[in-house]
């Protein structure tokens, strides 16, 4: 198991309607998230800057690996109109280096 964070990007305005898509997250993603290794998975927003920071845990692949199945590019084209994304419809989504853990 090992743990990733990446940020992202909300634009502004936003807030109520990102909580309110991922409140009610498709079983479909929820299942694919599981069964590709991906757990404990939190986004957290600074509303200062609408930058999304997200971290999980994962035993397999990230879930921003998951692209080129049906139900995530469905989900990415859901969630364009409220995020900056790549042309492909993916989440404009940079890698954080981790600097320091507390057991």
């Amino acid at each position: 198991m090992s743990k990733i964070a990446f940020k992202m990007k909300l634009k502004p305005g936003y807030k109520q309607e990102y909580q309110k898509r991922h409140s009610e997250i498709w079983p479909e993603l929820v299942s694919l998230l599981s069964a590709s290794g991906i757990s404990d998975y939190s986004i957290f927003l600074d509303e200062e800057t609408n930058s999304l920071f997200a971290v999980q845990q994962q035993s397999g692949q990230s879930s921003q690996d998951l692209g080129k199945t049906e139900v995530v590019q469905k989900w990415w084209a859901y969630m364009a109109d409220i995020m900056e994304t790549n042309p492909d419809n993916s989440p404009i989504s940079v890698p954080l280096t981790p600097v320091f853990h507390l057991d």
